[in-house]
């Protein structure tokens, strides 16, 4: 339950929790215009390079909800503290990686800590602002950061690769980290789920994450030695046997990870699936254009980031006006509008030539993606803890950014998968490099279309108005002075 007198300090309190939740969202971007620059000095083979960013999504999405749960039971500051104190370590293993595969068990640890850390981001904020307007600011604000987090990540990335080495994408979370921790225990209150029983599903979490690692490996190794041979076929047979021993296993658990039963309210079950696919388009469009841009644009890593910008300004305005809608509005329709604006915007995309300029092929796109990102990302993350109570918060808060952070790594394998298949054909065809790699890039921008249609689909079926609250002018104008 929400406190019975407001922290005067909640709003200081907001502030350091969304800078260390804005390094956990940008960690997941910020590497993507470092890539070349990675594999050339660890050696990367191709199809392994994307595991950079896949490592770090699916064991930050499948220990969410564990992460969650932690802190439900043994204090949400605690364990904010905990996980904010292992990424920033986690983050100077990266920066100071020698090999592949050193690089990518960093990320995979990084997730993991990340995992720690976010859930306990957005159940303090649930059991600190009192639902209704001020939460749904409070809520908008990260949802804003959510937004605009993955576009910033490219643009810091582009710059600290260019004048810094890439290493620093990683090192520049460590003095980040260090100072949330001063702030923490002198903003922030202290808060526990009561009643729970103290018990926790890791059997859960590592049958779930290990299914979704499965998956993935057998999406993008698929190109490399063919969907029909036994490899893939294998590797996809045990992502599903894994699925149904976790499914077993939270039906059998005492305390189960996901309580099947929380998807019996269709409001918040509604906005989970939106947040998967939403997270489906934004991982694998990011990772897509930052190779458009270099491999056939020929854009250095600065210049790429910095490219970038145009989405970054836009999302940061937009969701500023997103949550002003919402309270007004509501969250349907203004989360419609979003998805229609990133489909709007990947279809742009789709149409990328060879030959392309920035100007024509990437910025009316890049606005519409902004907009949309805005418009997104803040209804969505309002809505998946719509009527939510203290003693759900950790399970609510975990379960959309799961849902954010699964989506974004099954769409990376999905769309790269699609993108690196239509290009090899091409080639075997005699095409030359830069054709055939736009020609996948298209493809792929058509399959993250398709998502788009769905998202605005699930969210006008799904999302139900008496369930989210009906906003009332009387809340906009109270909200006014603060």
């Amino acid at each position: 339950m929400a406190v019975a007198t407001p922290d005067p300090r909640r709003w200081k309190a907001l502030a350091v929790l969304g800078v260390a939740y804005l390094m956990v969202v940008l960690d997941v971007s910020i590497v993507n215009v470092a890539l070349p620059s990675i594999q050339k000095d660890l050696d990367f083979a191709p199809e392994n390079l994307q595991w950079v960013i896949s490592g770090y999504a699916l064991t930050f999405g499948g220990f969410l909800l564990l992460g969650g749960r932690f802190g439900d039971l043994l204090g949400r500051r605690r364990l904010f503290m905990v996980g904010l104190a292992l990424f920033a370590a986690f983050s100077l293993l990266c920066g100071l990686s020698t090999s592949s595969g050193m690089l990518i068990a960093a990320r995979a640890l990084q997730g993991a800590a990340g995992a720690i850390l976010s859930p306990s981001v957005f159940s303090i904020v649930s059991v600190t602002f009192e639902e209704g307007s001020e939460r749904n600011k409070a809520l908008g604000i990260l949802g804003a950061i959510a937004g605009s987090g993955a576009a910033i990540g490219v643009l810091m990335g582009g710059v600290l690769t260019e004048y810094a080495g890439w290493d620093w994408i990683f090192f520049v979370n460590v003095p980040i980290g260090v100072g949330a921790l001063f702030f923490v225990p002198r903003l922030v209150r202290e808060s526990h789920a009561e009643g729970l029983e103290r018990h926790f599903d890791a059997a859960g979490a590592v049958t779930v994450t290990a299914s979704l690692m499965l998956l993935v490996y057998g999406l993008t190794q698929s190109p490399n030695v063919g969907w029909g041979s036994g490899r893939t076929i294998g590797v996809l047979l045990g992502s599903a046997v894994l699925m149904a021993a976790f499914l077993a296993i939270e039906l059998r658990s005492r305390s189960p990870l996901v309580p099947l039963g929380f998807f019996r309210r269709r409001t918040p079950a509604g906005a989970n699936l939106i947040g998967l696919i939403l997270g489906t388009m934004v991982f694998g469009m990011f990772f897509l254009l930052s190779l458009y841009m270099q491999q056939v644009l020929g854009f250095s890593a600065l210049k790429t980031g910095v490219g970038y910008l145009a989405v970054a300004l836009t999302a940061v305005v937009a969701s500023g006006v997103a949550q002003a809608l919402v309270t007004k509005a509501g969250v349907k329709p203004v989360l419609t509008i979003g998805m229609v604006l990133l489909g709007g915007g990947l279809t742009y995309f789709s149409q990328v030539s060879v030959h392309g300029s920035y100007v024509n092929d990437l910025l009316p796109g890049f606005i519409l993606i902004g907009v949309g990102l805005g418009f997104a990302f803040v209804p969505v993350s309002i809505a998946a803890l719509a009527g939510v109570t203290g003693r759900d918060a950790g399970l609510a808060s975990g379960l959309i950014n799961t849902s954010q952070q699964i989506g974004g790594a099954l769409g990376l394998a999905i769309l790269t998968t699609a993108s690196t298949t239509r290009t090899g054909h091409l080639l075997a065809r005699g095409v030359d490099q830069p054709t055939a790699l736009t020609d996948g890039f298209r493809l792929a921008f058509w399959v993250g279309v398709g998502f788009a249609v769905a998202s605005v689909v699930a969210t006008l079926l799904y999302l139900r108005r008496e369930e989210l609250g009906v906003p009332v002018l009387e809340d906009a104008a109270e909200s006014a002075p603060a």
